[in-house]
């Protein structure tokens, strides 16, 4: 079952008063539970796609289908609905709360729903703390945490309001070599557990050579596709 259905997407952004292309008709569909990488250089149009995807932008010509949602026509109200339920996003940096201890960004998401009942919130909370090897530093702040430790409670956050996609943007640009493979087989080994699907923008080895599938992008195209 498709998870996420792009068809014919352009997307154009202004500079000045220049239309500038930053995708030019991608098609692209991807399957639930896949474990995708959106790879190429420096504008590319990856970011550009991994944010329409999250419903943070809009295309300005094609469709954006979540499920059996087609967002690229759905109200604010709508996209933060589906944003809030369906999808978890993990930024290169971090975006933790300062002031929150490692247990409290976790749980962050899920405040605002309030048909997770305290309990239920306890639970999912301890249980994705301790699948990303978090339990004995819960209340330690961002400031006391290394890079991968800061990596790892962005990925709770994520998966903590059960997400069917998960979209992660250069998630290892900030994290050495070692700390980059373990976040990313973290991640794996989620992706297979829990069936959800994750959809990656990077242009590091070492996260392509794990993908299930590598759609590599140029100029606003897919140029290539690798299927593992």
């Amino acid at each position: 079952m498709a998870t996420v259905t792009i068809k014919q997407v352009e997307k154009d952004y202004m500079l000045g008063k220049t239309s500038v292309p930053a995708l030019r008709g991608v098609n692209l569909t991807i399957e639930a539970g896949e474990f995708l990488t959106l790879a190429g250089s420096s504008g590319s149009g990856k970011s550009t796609l991994l944010n329409l995807i999250g419903c943070l932008d809009q295309p300005t010509r094609g469709e954006v289908w979540i499920g059996d949602a087609q967002v690229s026509n759905l109200k604010e109200k709508q996209l933060n609905f589906i944003r809030s339920t369906m999808i978890g996003f993990i930024f290169q940096s971090y975006n933790l709360i300062p002031v929150l201890n490692v247990y409290e960004n976790i749980e962050f998401p899920l405040l605002i729903h309030k048909d997770v009942s305290a309990e239920e919130r306890k639970a999912r909370v301890t249980y994705f703390m301790d699948a990303v090897g978090l339990t004995s530093q819960a209340q330690k702040k961002p400031s006391e945490l290394s890079g991968g430790q800061r990596q790892r409670v962005a990925v709770a956050r994520a998966l903590v309001t059960k997400p069917s996609i998960v979209l992660a943007d250069e998630p290892t640009a900030n994290l050495d070599s070692k700390t980059g493979i373990e976040t990313i087989e973290l991640m794996q080994e989620i992706n297979r557990k829990e069936g959800t699907t994750f959809i990656f923008s990077t242009h590091d080895p070492k996260v392509m050579q794990r993908a299930d599938r590598i759609i590599y992008l140029e100029d606003g195209m897919i140029k290539q596709e690798e299927q593992e």
